[in-house]
């Protein structure tokens, strides 16, 4: 027994005799369950999620050791007063400040704090609050403005009002007051009784023969219950969206491919002796040099696999010969552009629990494709996928980086093996090592143009690193082939874009999926053609913008009424009126297209007469793709708010969806919603909707009729386009002072969703354009922590980040609505440095850029 410690939690008198040198974050949540506080960086404190008041004073609980709590009084969200918080949930629901709402209740916390003791609030000084939090969803804006909201609504001098659940309103979020004040779970907030918790043992090194597994000291250390290792796998060791080429386990005698590798897994009684078990596993290997060099890998010098480097090359080549256009060519601009890997850091870490119940084995996922989940775990398991239900429960954030499984396997076969509730949980270290990063690739451009400015050919050979396994790289190298010229016609293409294999850590699936990198490369070039012709940067975009009855790079012909060149007349005047000011157009597709199979299936079940479930297979990662559904449902029944919702996304019924990606959830799940209301319609047209209690309706969509890349005929990439451009603009002292995102995603749905979308992926842009670049060292990367990744924070983002919509109609989509989730990310890159090019006089040719 250790030193008897009392405090004052949540107002009730509390005491503690257990390790002093636990963190109060740990007590909280697993002794306590308390779940409003989160653990978002493993105890760096540098997250904010965890934030508690110690004595009226706001600190990280995970950063604080029980020895230092003794005599005080701790506030948790769960301790302040009912009015306050449910003012303060309302003001950041009501303000679109709720996305993955993983960081929301230490922003809560904060808030309460600020309110209490600043007299004055202004938008720096939250800021400058805020500091100490992250978040990757909002950009932080919608949060600045919550809290002004909420002080004038704790003072009395507003009212917080949610608008009605109809297409171009702002409801509330599905869930987003729960997510604000911590009580709707995440996997890791989910506790079930004799649950055991499993740990994983990575690789040393990245590329290795492992000689031996010795597992014997870790079965004799405390609280262990089973080792597994790859001689357990009952049915396929491989796992893989689209190529099955990613080893669960790595056994004996076999070979590393990256430090993402898996040798053995420690089930235990807690986290904390499997973690020390799982240090007390040794391995015995024979090291091997890693292949890091991605040219070297393409250039076949140095050998990954003995059948090849390359994973997928996609070449689209149409028109006149470049090569002679370019000779006769009255400008040609030329370069070699680079672009970095970066870590998703979504806040939540990637947990998973698996447990049997009856015959079925229940998996908890915080993935973006349930359905793609059940598959490949019903391979790994040799089970039927019918024995296998996956549940999903919404993600902390994602931005593609949990479309793969990683700790989903683990387990489940745990769960197969112990008949146990089993809880896999990474920490950010083996998070940064083992999830799939952005594509760092390196870009060899060329582009011409006529005495006019019109283009007139586009020369790009593109290398990808895809690392070690395949993942979605062969997908995300196809949009960057297919997205080469960026936003505008050309109308003659070479483009060559391959996916290589290295032993560095798998590239997959990141907001944007290849496009934000070659953006860069063709605005940049764009850019010089103007310093060469003398062009004007805002003309030259305009007279080559892709518009109804042009061709995309891919060749896909545009039939439908494209707003690009209205999103560059939406920050015509405020370009001119910029002495620093950089541009920046986009497009990019809706769907995964290119010739697969994209399907929707959904059920709406009316369980009495004022409340309705929609089942759906899509997953909600902070997007608000939940909400998308009931205002699309609210809308076509005309429904009033008098009626409730539940949304539910599992394989326990036979619904189809996801994986959530490619910007495609609202157009193919409002498509199969529609198709489900008009049913629902066709009902009441003899009947009230009282008598349709118990009814289920399902609703379906499906595109089967896109192209593959290289397709000969008629090229149909994709169902549909988002089309956007970015204006950047640069004060006297270098700092970027405005950005204008003018958006053509069809109508808007939601309109605070989807200026929150914006805002994300513009904050996320200038990360990526500053500041991020997660390095490796042969192989392994020389940072796995949360606060050195280079995110940006909230006192460092723009005061000014303007929306502009433009809402042009597409007769297919449904209601007009389009994605806009990655094409807020595409555009804003090669803006800013194409805006420093202005201010600093010189060209950046690698992100993130180093400014001169």
């Amino acid at each position: 027994m250790g030193k008897m410690i009392k405090f004052i939690l949540n107002g009730k008198e509390e005491s503690f005799s257990g390790d002093t040198n636990r963190s109060l974050l740990d007590y909280l949540r697993n002794e306590k369950h308390i779940y409003s506080v989160k653990d978002g960086c493993s105890g760096e404190g540098v997250c904010g999620a965890c934030l508690v008041e110690i004595d009226g004073r706001p600190m990280k609980s995970c950063t604080i050791k029980m020895e230092k709590i003794d005599g005080t009084r701790i506030l948790t969200l769960e301790g302040l007063p009912t009015n306050i918080r449910e003012i303060l949930a309302k003001a950041f629901v009501s303000s679109g400040a709720v996305q993955c709402g993983f960081c929301t209740p230490g922003m809560l916390m904060r808030a309460y704090n600020l309110i209490l003791n600043e007299k004055i609030l202004t938008r720096k000084n939250i800021a400058n609050a805020l500091k100490g939090h992250l978040c990757r969803c909002t950009g932080y804006k919608n949060i600045i403005e919550a809290i002004l909201v909420a002080k004038e609504a704790l003072e009395g001098q507003k009212k917080i009002v949610f608008e009605p659940k109809k297409i171009g309103k702002s409801p509330p979020k599905v869930k987003g007051y729960e997510k604000a004040l911590g009580i709707d779970p995440f996997i890791d907030d989910l506790y079930f009784d004799g649950m055991l918790y499993g740990v994983l043992k990575f690789t040393d090194y990245p590329k290795a023969k492992v000689l031996k597994i010795d597992v014997s000291e870790a079965y004799r250390m405390p609280g262990v219950v089973r080792i597994l290792t790859a001689k357990d796998i009952p049915g396929s060791k491989y796992i893989g969206m689209i190529k099955k080429d990613w080893p669960v386990y790595i056994d004996e005698t076999e070979e590393t491919n990256c430090v993402s590798d898996v040798l053995a897994c420690v089930i235990a009684d807690s986290e904390e002796n499997a973690r020390k078990a799982v240090d007390k596993i040794k391995i015995d290997y024979e090291v091997l040099k890693p292949v890091t060099d991605v040219l070297k890998a393409y250039n076949g010098e140095e050998l990954v696999y003995k059948d090849g480097n390359i994973l997928k090359k996609t070449v689209i080549k149409y028109g006149k010969n470049v090569e002679d256009l370019f000779k006769s060519a009255a400008f040609v601009a030329k370069r070699t552009l680079k672009t970095q890997l970066i870590e998703h850091a979504y806040l939540e870490l990637e947990a998973s629990i698996a447990r049997v119940e009856g015959d079925k084995l229940i998996v908890y996922s915080q993935g973006q494709g349930i359905f793609e989940d059940r598959r490949q775990l019903a391979s790994f398991l040799n089970i039927p996928e019918n024995k296998i239900i996956v549940k999903l429960v919404a993600a902390g954030g994602a931005f593609g980086g949990k479309e793969e499984l990683t700790v989903q396997t683990h387990a489940a076969l745990a769960a197969k093996i112990l008949k146990k509730p089993i809880k896999v949980k990474l920490n950010r270290n083996e998070s940064i090592k083992m999830s799939t990063k952005k594509h760092p690739m390196i870009m060899d451009y060329g582009l011409s143009c006529d005495s006019t400015g019109k283009f007139t050919a586009l020369y790009a050979r593109i290398i990808g690193d895809t690392g070690a396994y395949a993942s979605v790289g062969g997908a995300v190298m196809d949009r960057a082939a297919t997205h080469a010229g960026g936003a505008y016609y050309i109308p003659n293409v070479d483009v060559e874009s391959s996916a290589v294999y290295t032993n560095n850590i798998p590239a997959g699936a990141m907001r944007g999926f290849g496009v934000n990198q070659v953006n860069f490369a063709i605005e940049t070039l764009i850019d010089d053609l103007c310093e060469m012709g003398g062009f004007d940067r805002w003309q030259i975009r305009y007279i080559n913008a892709l518009e109804k009855g042009l061709r995309t790079t891919s060749g896909h012909l545009l039939t439908k009424d494209v707003g690009l060149k209205k999103t560059l007349e939406a920050v015509k005047d405020q370009f001119y009126a910029s002495q620093y000011a950089g541009i920046s157009c986009a497009v990019k597709n809706c769907g995964i297209g290119n010739g697969l199979l994209e399907e929707s299936k959904v059920l709406v079940h009316i369980s009495d007469e004022k409340h309705i479930i929609i089942y759906h297979g899509w997953s909600e990662m902070g997007q608000g793709i939940d909400t998308v559904a009931t205002q699309f449902l609210s809308e076509s029944l005309d429904l009033d708010d008098t009626y409730t919702f539940e949304v539910i996304s599992t394989t326990e019924f036979e619904t189809v969806g996801g994986s959530t990606t490619a910007s495609r959830g609202t157009y193919l799940l409002g498509k199969a919603i529609l198709d489900a209301a008009e049913k629902i319609k066709d009902d009441l047209k003899n009947k009230k909707i009282e008598d349709l209690v118990g009814n289920k309706y399902y609703g379906y969509y499906v595109c089967d009729w896109t192209t593959p890349p290289e397709y000969k005929g008629e090229m149909v990439s994709h169902f549909a386009y988002s089309f956007a451009t970015h204006l950047v603009i640069i004060d006297v002292d270098g700092k970027i002072k405005k950005v204008v995102a003018a958006h053509d995603s069809g109508r808007i749905v939601n309109r605070k969703l989807f200026e929150g979308q914006i805002h994300g992926g513009v904050v996320m842009g200038i990360g990526y354009a500053l500041k991020e670049n997660l390095r490796l060292k042969d192989g392994i990367p020389t940072v796995t922590t949360l606060g050195r990744l280079g995110l940006l924070r909230s006192h460092e983002i723009p005061e000014n980040i303007e929306v502009l919509t433009i809402e042009t109609k597409d007769a297919d989509a449904p209601y007009s609505a389009k994605g806009v989730g990655e094409i807020s990310f595409i555009p804003i890159s090669a803006a800013i440095a194409n805006a420093y090019r202005i201010y600093d006089g010189c060209v950046y040719e690698e992100l993130p850029i180093k400014r001169k």
